[in-house]
């Protein structure tokens, strides 16, 4: 790649170094791992993020953050929200042993950073509570409209729904299987009755 990138070429970079980023996790991945997956040269990967990797992996949480924002249009779309959930979590059982290995890039971070880079947690950190805000409101309507019947609270419900998807993350490294990954999401989202 040559030159400047134009922008739609930098989010094609960003999606790319994502991926290298999801697999290796930030300390892992090297420069040189970021060149070949994008076909950037050190140089224009410099020019473009002027905080180098750091940077990079900044704007791949953000493009993660991006998908949140897709997530939580099509939730206040939704007739039935709660089913849309469930059925988020639940696709996690179909997805290919790869995308199992990796788990979720955002409860990745988190844990890779702790005690690390502080900056960057946080920022993974934000992304889930700006999950559970989502889940909790959507939970507390829907009490509210008598389509749950749980009396848990939409919070402690909302910070469930994160251990478990947490969980479900280091699971599905466990047990690949679709059908053992399915029972297990399932048994989890039992709470949401």
């Amino acid at each position: 790649m040559k030159g400047r990138p134009n922008i739609h070429q930098q989010e094609e970079i960003i999606i790319k170094a994502q991926e290298v980023f999801w697999q290796k996790g930030f300390y892992a991945t090297s420069l040189s791992d970021l060149s070949h997956a994008t076909g950037a040269g050190a140089g224009s990967l410099y020019n473009n993020f002027k905080g180098g990797k750091k940077e990079l992996f900044k704007k791949a949480l953000q493009q993660r953050r991006a998908d949140f924002k897709s997530f939580e249009q099509k939730i206040h779309d939704s007739e039935d929200p709660i089913s849309l959930i469930k059925d988020f979590f639940l696709n996690l059982a179909n997805t290919d042993s790869v995308a199992h290995q990796k788990g979720c890039l955002i409860a990745n971070t988190i844990v890779e950073m702790s005690f690390m880079e502080s900056e960057l947690q946080e920022e993974a950190i934000k992304i889930l509570q700006e999950t559970e805000a989502l889940y909790r409101s959507v939970l507390s309507k829907a009490q509210q409209n008598g389509e749950l019947k749980t009396t848990i609270s939409a919070d402690v419900l909302a910070k469930y729904l994160i251990t478990c998807w947490c969980g479900i993350n280091s699971l599905r490294r466990l047990y690949p299987d679709k059908g053992t990954l399915r029972e297990q999401i399932n048994l989890q989202l039992n709470i949401l009755i």
